[in-house]
């Protein structure tokens, strides 16, 4: 019976490693849109180094959870394999949805407010007051950094109210203020029932820019013209990363940012930035259809060309160049958004923070009471790794906080998993667990 299944599952896997060949993209990696359509019993899979494909026979495992000493071969029964292309399923928009449809009924989430209202009013709705006096933000309600800085509040007091009621925890707010102008308000929540660390940072600074930090924008093709060596800068933005416990839930990330700068002849440049994307240490193609779905609608609504472009910009940069890995499945990714024109970028800006909730939660319920094994955790911590690897090498907004003069580090290093772990030449270690290895990428494709 197992011979068979495993020439079965080899033979697909033969099949499937062809499908992929033709369509690798530049870093390796396969688009899923016909893999889905064919082969819609293989639903899951399981990062590898080294940006292989291996696929692979689901180990029977002990429940670690639920009901206890019960035995299971796997949620979905059939094939599972292995994979280290994180943009390989970023483009699975066809699979089916109906574990979110029964997902959502179960994430009761509050909804990120529409620009209306008193501003004094929508201020209790938050978590914190917010970092400007309330009585400047009444007073040039209209200004652009008013506008962002009550959407960011928003986006953060309905995430953090969302993940307290799945969780059942309660975030710790953190207020903190930078001498040289402007603060900013982290919401942490740690050792939860469901997250193992979780934070979502506002910030709301000013001043004068750097000469090191106006050398990273000035590598991003601006043109920054001061006045007596000063760039007078004010830049806000909502940040946040979740480590949750169950491996089988994926770590999401998500980033909205606005930045002005004042030249010498008083002009401004403005830009916008940021982006969602999931991390997961066990892939499910059913998870990442519903995730990348909800980025796509929200894209759609301003320009057709956002969701594709912004998915490519998100696989890019999302790329652990020097392992030649992808982070994790992606989904956009935008920095230095400027046109057509202001208005029309928030607008789009304000669509993408409101699908920071449905995107993520319907997956966490859906995997809330799924069992794993110690072999699962431990290559949890392995996948840890290599995000602590990309945030400390590659990621801009770290990289920028690290640069600017008061910058509260606590809250730069908040996206770092509570707990993770690096091992030496991870294939050694990690090739038969928890999964038995059944050939490789490279021999399949041959």
């Amino acid at each position: 019976m197992t011979s068979v299944a495993l020439c079965t599952i080899n033979s697909s896997a033969r099949s499937i490693a062809r499908l992929c060949q033709a369509s690798r993209s530049a870093h390796g990696t396969a688009d899923f849109h016909s893999f889905v359509a064919r082969y819609s019993t293989l639903r899951k899979c399981a990062f590898l180094p080294g940006g292989k494909w291996s696929f692979i026979r689901a180990a029977t495992r002990q429940m670690s959870q639920g009901s206890p000493g019960r035995i299971s071969l796997g949620r979905y029964g059939k094939g599972v394999f292995l994979a280290a292309g994180a943009a390989a399923v970023t483009g699975v928009l066809t699979a089916g949805v109906s574990h979110f449809q029964r997902a959502e009924m179960a994430t009761k989430v509050s909804k990120v407010e529409e620009e209306k209202g008193d501003i004094r009013e929508r201020c209790k709705s938050f978590m914190s007051v917010p970092v400007t006096d309330i009585k400047v933000l009444e007073q040039r309600k209209d200004a652009m950094c008013t506008r962002m800085e009550m959407l960011i509040m928003e986006t953060q007091a309905a995430f953090c109210r969302a993940l307290e009621e799945v969780d059942g925890g309660t975030f710790r707010v953190d207020r903190w203020s930078r001498k040289e102008g402007g603060g900013g308000i982290s919401c942490v929540m740690q050792d939860g029932k469901v997250f193992e660390k979780a934070g979502v940072n506002v910030s709301v600074v000013f001043g004068n820019l750097t000469e090191e930090a106006a050398k990273q924008m000035r590598s991003r093709g601006k043109v920054l013209k001061g006045k007596d060596g000063k760039l007078p800068f004010c830049a806000m933005g909502v940040s946040s990363v979740i480590h949750p416990k169950n491996p089988h839930i994926p770590t999401v990330h998500f980033n909205y940012r606005y930045f002005e700068i004042e030249e010498a002849d008083g002009t401004k440049q403005w830009w916008f930035g940021g982006g969602t994307d999931l991390t997961p240490v066990y892939i499910d193609l059913e998870d990442a259809a519903h995730f990348h779905k909800t980025l796509k609608k929200a894209c759609d609504k301003h320009h057709p060309k956002y969701y594709p472009d912004f998915k490519k910009w998100c696989d890019n940069y999302f790329y652990i160049r020097h392992r030649a890995e992808t982070r994790g499945i992606g989904g956009i990714f935008f920095d230095d958004l400027d046109s057509p024109n202001q208005e029309e970028v928030f607008n789009f800006v304000k669509s993408c923070a409101k699908t920071v909730v449905p995107c993520y939660l319907p997956i966490v319920y859906k995997h809330l009471n799924d069992s794993f094994t110690p072999e699962e955790k431990d290559w949890q911590q392995v996948r840890r790794g290599r995000y602590v690897e990309f945030n400390l090498v590659y990621d801009r907004g770290v990289k920028f906080g690290l640069a600017t003069p008061g910058s509260r580090i606590e809250s730069i290093l908040m996206s770092l998993p509570l707990t993770a772990r690096s091992t030496y030449n991870t294939s050694f270690f990690h090739t038969k667990q928890p999964f038995l290895k059944m050939s490789s990428y490279d021999n399949l494709k041959q």
